[in-house]
């Protein structure tokens, strides 16, 4: 990730690759910083999130992605 450009990320499957959620703001700092904001966000969603948390991991995503999630 660019800490200059803001970047659209969400979270995917560690073991599908699987888009599983975007998260709606856009981005411009820190890898580990944009992870907890974007767990916490994820985890505030739905407390049954928590479960799927270490199955997951933070990607940068490009305009398909975002184009063909759900």
């Amino acid at each position: 990730m660019t800490e200059n450009q803001p970047v659209k990320v969400g979270l995917k499957s560690k073991i599908t690759n699987k888009l599983v959620a975007v998260y709606p703001h856009s981005v411009n700092v820190s890898s580990k910083e944009v992870e907890k904001q974007v767990f916490d966000w994820y985890y505030a969603q739905g407390c049954a999130n928590e479960d799927e948390l270490p199955n997951l991991f933070v990607d940068t995503l490009t305009d398909e992605e975002l184009k063909n999630f759900h």
